[in-house]
């Protein structure tokens, strides 16, 4: 494995490796090193390019919800199952903008908005266009998932201001087809590269706890890291548990210390994009999340609701990272600015 970026390489200076030439047993090999070797080879390479002691935040807002017409077996927004989402319309410029300054005055950098389609409508199209316009007035970068896009959407998007645009390719190739049927894994790639050629940066990442194995997280990986490009942010969201959806029966919480090898791994394979832990981590502890972001996590989503599943509320993020002492947007709570809550956990 001398093709492996390694510890050393920390000493140099210079920026790890980046490859996109990945297979699967160098992916496995990776994932299987004493756990201390493992964290010290990602701790490494995540230094290389990032602040360690530093954490992004971003907000996400649904900006249309429910009535998709995609059957993705995991999703509450699906119009194929029966779960407690009404469809709504997409909602009015004024409130997602008021709402997008309420994030950022709470520490958010970015906003990401979210629209359950399988592809926008040009009408609906010049609507969101008009929300970026006006959120990147208020100094956030902008992030958008409204499903498939072609290339001239993707370029009045990036016309509009968008920074990101996110399309996660949601598992492996191999696990793909057991959870959607609706929508092809080159459906997703062919988004990404229209994404890619508008200039937009690319958000791509998938969901873990689904029933898949070990190796279909590593082969999700080994598919972004042997994009063009990789991802600048990649999110690793545990799957939330949905009301009548199929995946209900297959289902199964990945073991924590699995889920930390995951983002050991993303990081030593894609060492200079964010990665991101993202829905799913309000079944993890303080502990877990610590251990993840020493293994090369870098951004959490802020804010009480995801979509339509919940989230850490905004003052355990604050305590946790005041404890950890990670640098992020978040202002820290009175009582732990003057040591109280350190105190309290000595």
């Amino acid at each position: 494995m001398d093709t492996l970026p390694t510890a050393s390489t920390r000493e140099t200076g210079r920026p790890a490796h980046v490859r996109h030439d990945w297979s699967r047993p160098e992916a496995e090999q990776i994932y299987a090193l004493p756990f201390a070797d493992l964290m010290f080879r990602a701790q490494s390479i995540h230094r290389q390019n990032f602040d360690p002691n530093h954490v992004e935040t971003a907000s996400l807002l649904s900006i249309k919800t429910g009535g998709c017409p995609e059957d993705c077996g995991y999703c509450s927004q699906s119009a194929h199952y029966d779960t407690d989402v009404k469809a709504t319309r997409l909602m009015d410029q004024e409130s997602v903008v008021e709402t997008a300054r309420r994030a950022r005055d709470a520490g958010a950098s970015r906003f990401c908005m979210a629209a359950a389609w399988r592809n926008p409508k040009d009408r609906d199209l010049d609507r969101v266009c008009d929300m970026l316009s006006a959120i990147k007035d208020l100094g956030m970068e902008t992030c958008v998932t409204l499903g498939m896009l072609t290339p001239d959407q993707a370029a009045r998007l990036r016309r509009a201001g968008l920074d990101f645009y996110n399309h996660n390719v949601d598992t492996s190739p191999g696990f793909y087809d057991r959870i959607i049927t609706t929508r092809t894994m080159q459906d997703r790639i062919d988004t990404l590269a229209h994404a890619r050629e508008a200039g937009l940066k690319v958000c791509s990442g998938g969901i873990v706890g689904m029933g898949e194995q070990v190796e279909d997280r590593l082969g999700m990986l080994v598919l972004l890291a042997n994009l063009p490009s990789h991802p600048e942010s990649v999110p690793i969201n545990l799957w939330n548990e949905v009301k009548g959806v199929p995946v209900n029966e297959t289902a199964e919480r990945p073991d924590p210390i699995s889920l930390v090898r995951m983002i050991a791994a993303a990081r030593i394979m894609m060492p200079r994009s964010v990665v991101r832990l993202s829905a799913g981590r309000q079944y993890m502890t303080d502990e877990l999340q610590a251990l993840c972001f020493l293994a090369g996590a870098n951004s959490i989503f802020i804010g009480d609701v995801l979509l339509t599943t919940r989230n850490p509320l905004r003052d355990r993020d604050v305590d946790l990272l005041d404890r950890l002492g990670v640098k992020s947007r978040l202002a820290a709570p009175a009582t732990a600015r003057t040591g109280g809550a350190r105190s309290r956990r000595a």
